[in-house]
């Protein structure tokens, strides 16, 4: 990494961090009003991003070990987030849910739109570390889920059942799993990297 790009890496993970906070609350209180399981999904989902590039803006300032580390973490967070998910999509499948149509796809649309923009962002960096790469992947997943969500709405409209939600909620969950194991095997490429170049810590 040269001098004059970790300052512009440090500002867009900023962006990023703070864009995707304020997203993760819109998305809690929209998919509580909402009984909306795909929000509630895309909520944590962001909330973990925002940890992730908190991990990856303390990364920055650190040697190749310690950003893969922080990869890692990443990995099993987004892992552990997934199972999470699992776990409330079985729960609305068995209870039952009502989610509103309307406000799933009014607050997909507006997230689909800030995660565009972190997406846009982070592929304009040069020369991506492990951590970027990263947080680059959540923010695809974040824009697929997006689309998803307000399809899934429509559905929900229409057909006057909660099952659309449910799917999206699921496929969220998928994509983060598919997400996970990406992050960590990209860890472990860089840590037979590290080994070859032990100096660099």
């Amino acid at each position: 990494m040269t001098k004059r790009s970790a300052p512009d890496e440090r500002r867009t993970l900023w962006i990023v961090l703070l864009l995707n906070a304020a997203i993760a609350a819109g998305f809690f209180v929209t998919g509580l009003l909402g009984d909306s399981s795909a929000l509630i999904a895309n909520g944590v989902d962001n909330l973990s991003d925002t940890a992730v590039y908190a991990l990856s803006l303390v990364a920055l300032t650190h040697g190749k070990t310690w950003k893969t580390r922080a990869a890692t973490a990443s990995g099993v967070m987004l892992l552990i987030f997934a199972g999470g998910i699992l776990l409330d999509v079985a729960r609305r499948y068995f209870q039952g849910s009502e989610p509103i149509g309307p406000t799933m796809m009014v607050m997909s649309a507006i997230a689909g739109v800030v995660n565009y923009i972190c997406l846009r962002l982070l592929q304009r960096l040069k020369a991506p570390d492990v951590n970027l790469r990263a947080a680059t992947t959540f923010s695809f997943n974040d824009f697929i889920s997006n689309g998803g969500i307000i399809v899934a709405g429509l559905l929900v409209m229409w057909l006057g059942s909660n099952w659309p939600d449910l799917v999206v909620g699921l496929a969220t969950a998928l994509i983060a799993i598919k997400g996970g194991i990406e992050i960590l095997r990209d860890a472990r490429a860089e840590t037979k990297t590290d080994k070859d170049d032990p100096d660099d810590r």
